[in-house]
């Protein structure tokens, strides 16, 4: 699981600040709409678990290639 002690709309926010991507672009990463990066970011819904799963999945490909720096070290 990514993260640290940010919420997931923080969590959200932050990785597309450090990759400097928009809504869009994250969307069409994980494969899912504007509208439900939006709400994720705005709090208003929390992801399925195989949208959870994408995100994850991921943030751990960004890690791993060095683009992303969550401060977790212990990606599980």
């Amino acid at each position: 699981m990514t993260g640290n002690s940010k919420t997931f709309p923080e969590l959200v926010k932050e990785v597309r600040r450090q990759l400097g991507i928009s809504q869009e672009e994250l969307a069409h990463e994980l494969g899912v709409s504007f509208a439900t990066i939006n709400r994720w970011e705005n709090g208003k819904t929390t992801p399925f678990k195989l949208a959870r799963t994408q995100f994850d999945v991921f943030c751990k490909k960004m890690t791993t290639q060095g683009k992303l720096h969550l401060g977790d070290s212990s990606e599980q």
